[in-house]
């Protein structure tokens, strides 16, 4: 069952509830508030019925480029919409911003975000080798974007990334 959520900008009270996400990719406090004051930078919050936080969506808007930070969900509420919410609410800015562009990394391992981006229409564009600190390879995705009409451009993977 889907839970409905509501989304908004993250305030700078809510920082806290963030960071205890459970499987919020150890976001920091101090990480999350120094996004909260650059200008490019953008934090959403997922909330449900009650205003509890269930996930988050950090992300940089740079001249035509959108630049995926950290998407996480809590670990009770995933495979519930939560995540793909936030990622429409990600896919809509860009559209409407007239971006070209919208780049992530992702673990090699997270094949249930990697399918979440895909249904989007991410692509592979790259292979990070040991990117993450133990060392876990990252795969590097895009989603192009027509900047006249904010329409998704299908693409192929440049990379093959599942040998």
């Amino acid at each position: 069952m889907k839970a409905p959520v509501r989304i908004d900008r993250m305030t700078p009270v809510e920082v806290p509830a963030v960071v205890a996400l459970e499987g919020s990719a150890q976001v920091s406090s101090e990480e999350l508030h120094a996004e909260l004051a650059r200008s490019w930078s953008h934090a959403l919050v997922a909330k449900e019925a009650g205003e509890d936080i269930v996930g988050f969506v950090a992300f940089w808007h740079v001249a035509d480029e959108i630049h995926l930070l950290n998407l996480a969900t809590r670990v009770d509420r995933r495979r519930r919409g939560v995540a793909r919410a936030l990622m429409e609410n990600v896919v809509g800015y860009a559209g409407s911003r007239r971006a070209r562009t919208v780049l992530l990394e992702v673990r090699r391992s997270n094949l249930p975000a990697i399918a979440l981006y895909r249904a989007f229409g991410f692509f592979v564009v790259g292979l990070r080798p040991r990117y993450y600190q133990d060392d876990e390879d990252a795969i590097e995705m895009a989603l192009s974007l027509d900047p006249e009409t904010g329409a998704v451009l299908s693409r192929a993977d440049e990379v093959r990334f599942n040998d």
